[in-house]
């Protein structure tokens, strides 16, 4: 079934009728980072209509005849796009293991604390996310019809995982669905499908596209976070990632997978896939590769496990860990198409630290090169969902012509990324040409 989320009615940002004058906002005296200099602007004024930056310029701005004004007076704040994080999980980083396998639990309650959490996203900047395995159809469309809040979200739908995968994450109790006849609970609850064989990750991926998947999640390798499945092996075979990335490319869409060493990396390659999550056991060949053949390495600076995991997801966890520095100065040097993301999971309380992760990149990168990195650069992998984008135009930059989705920050992030890691510092919060956050009013 599709799930709606039943939101509460009557939001402040629902859209107006259709004869009712435009809406503009004009940021008065801001100092703007684009998304891609290494440099504030002087002074400037950027006026957005409707749910575009229109113009950009020192001199005054007029808004158009008729339309109403609301006006931001910057005294020298930086404007910048709103922050993108490449690798989320909307539902499943709001909820722990226990507290989606707890028989009390519903479809309804799981999904709203995913609602609260998009929510809270929005107001730490991050006005994009890629929705990477989870239910997030129905949060999406709320946020979308403005029943709901929450970041523009790129969902894919359930994540696509061979038997003893990755994304099989059937409790010890649960048999198979193909020899017993029943769906696990991940399966009915929509996080992951289950699925060997060609004809089966076909019916997988078209299921996903059919809901409105904006790209696709296929788990090629071992994972960290996951009990049963150890980091070396490598999922799925050759034909069968491929029939994933045929069925994909037959809706003008992509596959990404979930992968981290050489081997599930090279495959996924040879099968055609277009990103790569993780990455961070590759060796420099293989990221060489990545360069030359165009593919994105979409990479994360992974937290351990919390002590109460099992040993051996702590240990696999402190092994990607260690790989994730070659990783990143490997990705940087040779020039490979880097995306970032936080990739949280499971650990509600963690997710106050989102905007926070970011500043782990100071390792690798100066303040501009990692602004860049979680706007302009993050936002290049949209193209690849073609007509399957919901959110066609340009994101990640402040330019005319751009989708209004900003941030006015109080300070320069260029001189101390650390501004970005403080929501206090986000005075103001735009998407879609919305105000979600002012607190210069």
């Amino acid at each position: 079934a599709v799930f709606v989320l039943a939101m509460v009615a009557g939001s402040a940002h629902a859209q107006a009728p259709a004869n009712s004058p435009a809406q503009a906002v004009l940021f008065e005296n801001v100092r703007v980072f684009d998304g891609k200099s290494e440099r504030l602007t002087p002074p400037v004024n950027v006026l957005v209509v409707g749910n575009t930056i229109q113009s950009i310029g020192a001199l005054p701005i007029t808004a158009p005849a008729g339309a109403e004004v609301t006006r931001i007076v910057g005294n020298g704040r930086t404007l910048m796009p709103g922050l993108i994080d490449n690798h989320v999980h909307v539902v499943m980083t709001a909820s722990t293991q226990a507290e989606m396998v707890d028989p009390q639990a519903t479809f309804t309650s799981i999904e709203a604390k995913g609602a609260e959490e998009a929510k809270q996203m929005l107001l730490r900047g991050f006005t994009t996310v890629r929705d990477l395995g989870g239910p997030s159809f129905g949060i999406k469309k709320a946020i979308d019809s403005g029943q709901a809040v929450g970041p523009r979200i790129y969902p894919s739908g359930a994540m696509i995982s061979q038997t003893s995968g990755h994304g099989d994450s059937r409790l010890p109790t649960e048999r198979s669905r193909r020899f017993f006849g029943k769906p696990s609970i991940g399966e009915e609850l929509g996080f992951n499908f289950i699925a060997d064989g060609r004809d089966e990750v076909l019916t997988a991926t078209r299921e996903n596209l059919r809901f409105g998947a904006a790209q696709i999640k296929v788990m090629a390798g071992g994972g960290a976070a996951t009990d049963y499945d150890p980091l070396d092996v490598t999922q799925y075979t050759l034909d069968e990632l491929k029939a994933a990335v045929e069925a994909a490319d037959d809706w003008n869409t992509y596959v990404t997978v979930h992968a981290y060493t050489v081997k599930s990396v090279r495959r996924s390659i040879d099968a055609g896939v277009k990103v790569i999550e993780h990455g961070q056991l590759l060796d420099e060949d293989t990221i060489k590769l990545l360069a030359q053949k165009g593919v994105f390495l979409s990479l994360q600076a992974l937290d351990p496990a919390p002590p109460t995991a099992p040993a051996n997801v702590r240990e696999k966890k402190d092994e990607v860990i260690r790989g994730t520095d070659n990783a990143f100065k490997w990705a940087k040097q040779h020039k490979v198409k880097l995306l970032w993301g936080t990739d949280f999971l499971f650990l509600p309380s963690q997710n106050k630290n989102q905007a926070r992760d970011m500043l782990k990149l100071k390792q690798w990168f100066t303040p501009p090169q990692a602004l860049k990195l979680v706007t302009y650069d993050n936002a290049q992998v949209f193209a690849l969902s073609g007509p399957r984008n919901p959110y066609p135009g340009k994101l990640g930059v402040v330019e005319q012509g751009a989708l209004a989705d900003l941030l006015l920050v109080d300070g320069d992030p260029l001189a101390n990324l650390d501004l970005i890691a403080d929501q206090r510092n986000l005075v103001v919060i735009m998407k879609d040409g919305k105000i979600y956050k002012n607190t210069l009013k």
